[in-house]
């Protein structure tokens, strides 16, 4: 592959900039073994594209969920003994979930695009991707995976390859959730064009803390404008109960990714319905 790229890591914290580093090497690896003739050619197989962000927005959930499938985190390591990604998206689809988060970082969160294919073809809901997009080439083997999002990070990325990965991802026929983590993130991705979904993290990558009052925070200051603009906000991290979900809705939040808390209770299905319908019933 030709496409080159370099990323500065200034003022990204160490936990990333050590990611980074292993993306690096990871992105020469796969520019090594595959053309982009050959990753385009696997898009001819690609399971057809789900629409996510109709998911999210139809959901009788207000806010709606997406689950997350992930089997360690730098902080926590494992956090599900018994990972099995297929049978957790299953128990994530019948407790009520609109889509499914699928982590594919394999150094320090032991997922892989294998994961993400194995789910497409046995759970019918939207799936995200995602990863440490850093090149192009991450964003085919995802469509060709079966994605239907793909995750681009703010505090990575230079606003022109936001912008560059953005039409990329539109081109193939997925959304991108663009990630952020404060306001001056927030307030950049706001000046790109045609960005549809925004996820707010609450997670702080300095002392691995989650702190929902950074959705409230944001919110607070740019609610109307992202409003005005038609896109879609989501919570990221540290949701675990149904006074978080109301308050992360109150802010103004569509949809929620949650994934640490419920991989962490015995009962995957059970653990989606209690947190969704303690306050909004279902009936099937």
């Amino acid at each position: 592959m030709s496409y080159q790229r370099t990323i500065s890591c200034h003022e990204i914290q160490p936990i990333l900039k050590e990611i980074i580093w292993y993306k690096r090497l990871e992105v020469a690896q796969i520019q090594q073994d595959m053309t982009w003739a050959s990753l385009q050619r696997q898009l001819t197989s690609a399971p057809p594209i789900r629409d996510f962000i109709t998911a999210l927005q139809q959901s009788i959930y207000k806010p709606s969920l997406i689950a997350e499938v992930k089997k360690t985190s730098p902080e926590k390591n494992i956090i599900r003994p018994d990972f099995e990604p297929v049978s957790i998206a299953q128990s994530f689809k019948k407790g009520g979930a609109s889509c499914i988060s699928v982590v594919t970082d394999k150094k320090f969160f032991h997922g892989g695009f294998d994961h993400l294919r194995a789910i497409r073809y046995t759970v019918t809901l939207p799936l995200l991707c995602k990863d440490f997009i850093i090149d192009p080439c991450q964003i085919y083997l995802a469509r060709s995976a079966g994605a239907d999002a793909v995750l681009l990070m703010a505090a990575i990325l230079k606003n022109q390859e936001l912008e560059n990965f953005l039409r990329v991802i539109h081109y193939l026929g997925m959304n991108a959730v663009v990630q952020v983590n404060n306001l001056s993130e927030l307030d950049r991705v706001l000046e790109l064009q045609d960005v549809r979904i925004v996820a707010i993290n609450n997670h702080n990558y300095q002392d691995f803390t989650s702190d929902i009052s950074i959705t409230q925070q944001l919110l607070a200051a740019r609610r109307s404008q992202l409003q005005n603009l038609g896109i879609v906000i989501i919570s990221d991290s540290g949701i675990q109960t149904v006074d978080d979900l109301s308050l992360v809705r109150d802010a103004g939040v569509q949809s929620v990714i949650v994934g640490e808390y419920l991989l962490q209770q015995t009962d995957l299905e059970l653990a989606v319905r209690s947190l969704l319908q303690s306050k909004f019933p279902v009936h099937f």
